[in-house]
């Protein structure tokens, strides 16, 4: 119900739910894809796809605070296969608010070219309708300017994280999206712009038990006089200990339009999720109750820390 692509998986497209997740992570580089398939029982089914790398500036004096990442988006939808092809360019700053990192601020900008296109051959008209029946060689009494347009887009946010300790800690952000308000039209006009839009996510993650966590989130977005509010829960379960390996399961809700389900595991410096919808809305009627399938990997590089003892080790336990 509003301009954007977005995924019921929020925290398995990070770029994508803030630039302010540029760089926010524990290592050196972080890589990230997600797929979409929605609307699989209407005629022509919705596809999203969305990778991003990321990094970190290795350079002494900003002791990596500065981060950098690349975004892409792929789009197809409908009938027309209606197609949106987006890359952005992203930066962030890292602050430490408390000397003791524990609380810490990322600020991150991003920049994008998008292209929008539509097939017109795939699609039909009124017109075409000679009374009788449909047919195709009859003029469409359309005239569009063009069926294919570019943009530039801009968009800024920033991150907080709060760490009471190492289990216990909450992340927000707010993030303002189309600075510039590109304008979106097939037609000769000026006045068709993409709407600014503001979303805030709120995330907190409280251990219940030594390997037992909650992870409560919410996403909320608010584009022209649109809106989606997205809220749920994760328990998250150290399964083994000793190779760090948990897995999650989770109940979203996308109000007046979907459930989501959401499995997930992660293995040491990787994540997997994926998630399934079930369609609530008066879109039912088409859908059968069935929404969208997702999947993401997400993958983090880590330099290794090697320890050197200042003490000579005892030959006993050698």
């Amino acid at each position: 119900m509003a301009q954007d692509i977005h995924f019921s998986q929020y925290n398995g497209s990070l770029l994508n739910l803030s630039p302010a997740m540029t760089g926010f992570f524990d290592g050196d580089y972080r890589f990230n894809g997600i797929f979409k398939k929605q609307w699989q029982a209407v005629p022509v089914p919705y596809s999203t796809v969305s990778m991003s790398a990321e990094g970190k500036i290795n350079a002494t004096t900003f002791k990596k605070n500065i981060s950098y990442g690349l975004l892409f988006n792929h789009d197809k939808a409908g009938d027309a296969l209606y197609t949106m092809n987006q890359i952005y360019f992203n930066a962030a700053y890292l602050h430490k608010l408390k000397s003791d990192s524990s609380l810490l601020m990322n600020i991150g900008l991003s920049f994008g070219y998008a292209n929008n296109a539509f097939n017109y051959n795939k699609m039909t008209f009124d017109a075409q309708f000679d009374g009788l029946q449909y047919n195709p060689s009859s003029p469409t009494n359309e005239n569009f300017y063009r069926t294919s347009l570019h943009y530039f887009d801009l968009n800024i946010g920033t991150t907080l994280k709060y760490i009471v300790h190492q289990k216990l800690y909450f992340i927000y952000s707010i993030n303002l999206w189309h600075l510039n308000n590109p304008k979106v039209t097939y037609y000769a006009n000026t006045s068709s712009r993409i709407d600014k839009k503001i979303s805030n996510y709120f995330s907190l993650h409280y251990p219940i038990q030594q390997r037992l966590n909650l992870i409560p989130e919410v996403l909320l977005s608010f584009q022209g006089k649109y809106k989606e509010i997205i809220p749920g829960v994760q328990v998250s379960y150290l399964v083994n200990p000793l190779e760090d390996i948990y897995g999650r399961i989770g109940l979203f809700i996308r109000t007046k339009d979907a459930l989501v389900f959401r499995l997930g595991l992660d293995y040491q410096l990787t994540s997997f999720g994926m998630s399934y919808d079930i369609n609530t809305s008066k879109f039912v009627a088409a859908t059968n109750s069935r929404g969208g399938f997702e999947i993401y990997l997400i993958h983090i590089l880590k330099s290794k820390t090697f320890y050197l003892s200042k003490k000579k080790a005892c030959p006993v336990f050698l």
